[in-house]
């Protein structure tokens, strides 16, 4: 009888720890406004784009989720599509791709992930980008490089389709690639990438400490944002119109991330592997730029609302 009460105790015992981490866990996804400051963005960066300038909605699907795994306090019953939108910007100099959305061969890429992965992707594929640019008599050899955002899966799927694109890193995302790290998986899968590695040898923009200005001219701008990957960045884009965006990559899932502010849930971001320090900071720079210059209109990656004002391929606006 005495053995039989203490493995009775150890048992009452191990499923009081469960349920205390159970709890613990459920507590990660419930609302917490992530308390950040409010920072000096100043002044609105001059820009110059030519009139040739345009940009361009790619969407490639989208992957169903809930909103309470895209930020703290979403609810369990919204259910959310995580869009899979590319960004073409046809200018003068060069036409850019910022990031590609799901490739023709993305029930390969999807069946390459880690098993939780795959069992937790629900995904509607819509055309790729390489068949959305030639419907409208466009080829890869007509892009001077795609821009990522940053190197996960879902943002360079489209890129097993375009050849031998230019494809835009800064040295941190390459040396994350290069370090074959968790979630690099896919993109380390596809034979003979063009990379091509940029410097922030410019000054500070909107906040953040340095920038890169890819055509010399204001409209299309990249600055470090890292946190969600080591070299992810928010790319600006600057139109004829006076019109701006700023694409933010995963920084945030969707525009709660940056209005409420609320981060993603802890679960989802230790998977991930965020610096949650960087996050915050980038949020904090985001949020501050969004009250000063609404004009600025937020392109999180996977939020469809954002991208709605934008034209989807071929036509553009400027």
């Amino acid at each position: 009888m005495r053995a039989i009460k203490i493995i009775l105790r150890i048992l009452a015992g191990l499923f009081a720890v469960i349920i205390i981490a159970i709890v613990a866990l459920m507590l990660t996804f419930t609302a917490s406004e992530l308390n950040v400051a409010r920072i000096d963005v100043g002044d609105l960066p001059p820009a110059s784009p030519p009139a040739g300038m345009s940009i361009s909605a790619l969407p490639t699907g989208s992957i169903e989720s809930k909103a309470a795994l895209a930020f703290r306090g979403g609810a369990w019953n919204d259910i959310r599509q995580f869009s899979m939108t590319a960004l073409l910007v046809r200018h003068p100099k060069g036409n850019l791709l910022i990031d590609t959305g799901f490739g023709k061969n993305v029930d390969d890429h999807v069946r390459s992930l880690p098993a939780l992965l795959q069992k937790t992707t629900t995904y509607t594929k819509d055309t790729p980008v390489a068949a959305q640019l030639a419907g409208g008599g466009m080829t890869p050899g007509d892009l001077a490089g795609v821009i990522l955002t940053h190197a996960h899966w879902d943002h360079v799927s489209g890129l097993d389709d375009l050849g031998n694109v230019p494809v835009m890193v800064d040295a941190a995302e390459k040396g994350f690639i290069d370090a074959k790290t968790q979630n690099t998986e896919l993109l380390n899968s596809f034979n003979n990438i063009n990379y091509k590695q940029y410097e922030f040898e410019g000054g500070p923009y909107l906040g953040f400490p340095s920038s890169h200005d890819v055509w010399g001219d204001g409209s299309v701008v990249i600055v470090p944002a890292p946190g969600h990957t080591p070299g992810s960045v928010v790319v600006f884009v600057n139109l004829p119109s006076g019109t701006r965006y700023a694409a933010l990559g995963d920084m945030v899932w969707q525009m709660e991330g940056i209005e409420l502010p609320a981060e993603k849930p802890w679960l989802l971001r230790r998977l991930i592997g965020e610096d949650d320090d960087q996050v915050h900071k980038d949020i904090a720079i985001m949020r501050s730029i969004s009250k000063k210059y609404p004009q600025i209109h937020l392109l999180p990656a996977h939020d469809p609302s954002a991208f709605r004002m934008i034209p989807v391929f071929p036509q553009s606006a400027n």
